[in-house]
């Protein structure tokens, strides 16, 4: 089993994709953690953590995949990759909630584009991962949820289970696309935080800030009112992520966006009112978190 579980993590690697060993049959990274860490080897200066250990070298592949028939990991951040994770609903029996590669080839027909033709891979599960090239300079984070339900992306900090590897509830298999897509802008606007700004911003800006804000209302509310059946409790939760930056900028108050995103979700209700309020209120949580206030912002 060594040798086919070798030629994955070589492929992977002659990608320019940098692997590490996961435990046979497991997604599981097999490297030591820090407190049984010897402090030898690679960690004579310091433990080092599956990120910083994964390589593109043959020699350190070969040495590692004799050992065992290790599946094969791919750190997504030293790869310069973003790879989407489209998951189905773990019971397909009662949930009528659409998977994530039809949440996510929504999201793309609305941004005014097709799903991109980039190499992805089928998890044991019926899944999918796409993976997509990080413009240089560019750091994104792992995120849940935060493009779409059973929509979740692996950037700097984190991995994937690359094609080849073999887990008790099957194979990951690569599908097509045998190049890597640029990640698609209007995907990196959602994921990327807003950019914080060096000094409060002069008067003429501050009213362009909040012209910009009140269009991104108004846009966003729209999208809303116009989502698909199945797609509006995505829409729901990524429009409420996008005007979050312009509560924790000062340009909205949250009682504003609440009150346009709670009209806009009960104009084609499909859901009782409590459930949209909850995708409203999770999705400002994590924006404002995750956008610093502007200084100076009320």
């Amino acid at each position: 089993m060594n040798q086919p579980l070798m030629d994955a993590a070589m492929d992977a690697a002659a990608r320019g994709w940098h692997v590490f060993p996961l435990r046979p049959g497991t997604k599981r990274p097999a490297l030591h953690g820090e407190k049984s860490c010897t402090r030898t080897g690679p960690c004579v200066n310091g433990h080092l953590k599956w990120e910083q250990r994964a390589t593109t070298d043959p020699d350190r592949i070969r040495a590692a995949w004799t050992q065992a028939p290790f599946n094969v990991g791919i750190a997504t951040g030293p790869s310069g990759l973003l790879v989407v994770d489209l998951d189905v609903p773990k019971d397909k029996g009662s949930s009528d909630a659409p998977c994530g590669a039809a949440t996510f080839g929504a999201l793309c027909e609305r941004a005014g584009h097709a799903v991109p033709d980039t190499y992805r891979t089928r998890t044991p599960s019926g899944g999918e991962h796409l993976y997509f090239a990080v413009p240089h300079g560019v750091r994104l984070s792992n995120t849940a949820g935060t493009v779409g339900p059973l929509v979740d992306t692996r950037a700097n900090g984190g991995y994937v289970v690359a094609a080849g590897s073999i887990t008790p509830a099957g194979p990951y298999e690569a599908l097509c696309g045998p190049e890597t897509a640029s990640l698609p802008s209007w995907l990196q606007s959602i994921l990327e935080p807003a950019p914080k700004p060096s000094q409060a911003p002069s008067a003429a800006v501050a009213w362009q800030s909040r012209r910009y804000a009140d269009v991104a209302l108004d846009y966003e509310k729209q999208n809303v009112v116009t989502a698909a059946d199945g797609t509006r409790n995505a829409t729901l939760l990524r429009a409420a992520r996008a005007l979050g930056r312009f509560i924790a900028s000062g340009d909205l108050t949250r009682t504003v966006v609440e009150q346009a995103l709670r009209e806009a979700a009960g104009a084609n209700a499909t859901q009782p009112q409590a459930y949209y309020d909850d995708v409203i209120r999770r999705g400002l949580d994590w924006s404002i978190a995750h956008n610093t206030p502007r200084r100076g912002a009320a």
